[in-house]
């Protein structure tokens, strides 16, 4: 049963251990497809809580660009289907933002070069963000693992993307 509108969000398909990707095609829902999209997920539900601690606005700007980011990994590009057209752009402008970001930050607040405990040693802001980060890493590591699996040469902008978030949050965690 497909979801012709928000009144209705169950499909059923769940219940015998399937789910479908942006493009209708089922998979079982142990497949590597649903762990990175619901590690990013998690990792954008974890951004927004850390939000209301850290008041920090590029959080919004990271939770729009992994929701792009899970549109383009939950569409097969190869796919004969409407919403390979529709794809939400996840582009460098995105990855550029990152790297900018983490510029600005590292001259405003350098980096003691010294182990830290995250979580631990920061505000409750920067504890988030440590955490925010431990997610990220595991989202980066699935990334990895599909990209090879699924043969998907689209997605190497995307692992640079959380790559380069956990660098900037790690940066975030002993800024805050």
């Amino acid at each position: 049963m497909k979801i012709t509108n928000m009144s209705q969000v169950t499909t059923k398909l769940g219940d015998k251990g399937y789910s479908s990707n942006y493009v209708q095609q089922k998979y079982r829902k142990d497949n590597i497809l649903f762990d990175v999209l619901g590690t990013n997920d998690e990792l954008s539900s974890l951004l927004g809580l850390t939000y209301h601690y850290a008041h920090y606005e590029p959080i919004l700007e990271f939770q729009k660009a992994l929701q792009s980011m899970n549109t383009l990994i939950a569409t097969n590009p190869d796919a004969d289907h409407p919403n390979t057209k529709l794809i939400q752009s996840f582009g460098e402008e995105a990855l550029k933002f990152l790297e900018d970001e983490e510029q600005r930050l590292l001259k405003e607040h350098p980096i003691e070069a010294r182990f830290v405990l995250p979580g631990s040693e920061a505000t409750l802001p920067g504890a988030y963000f440590d955490l925010s980060r431990a997610v990220c890493r595991r989202a980066e590591r699935k990334i990895v693992k599909y990209i090879h699996e699924s043969e998907r040469q689209d997605l190497w902008l995307a692992l640079k993307y959380i790559n380069r978030l956990s660098d900037l949050l790690f940066i975030l965690a002993r800024s805050a």
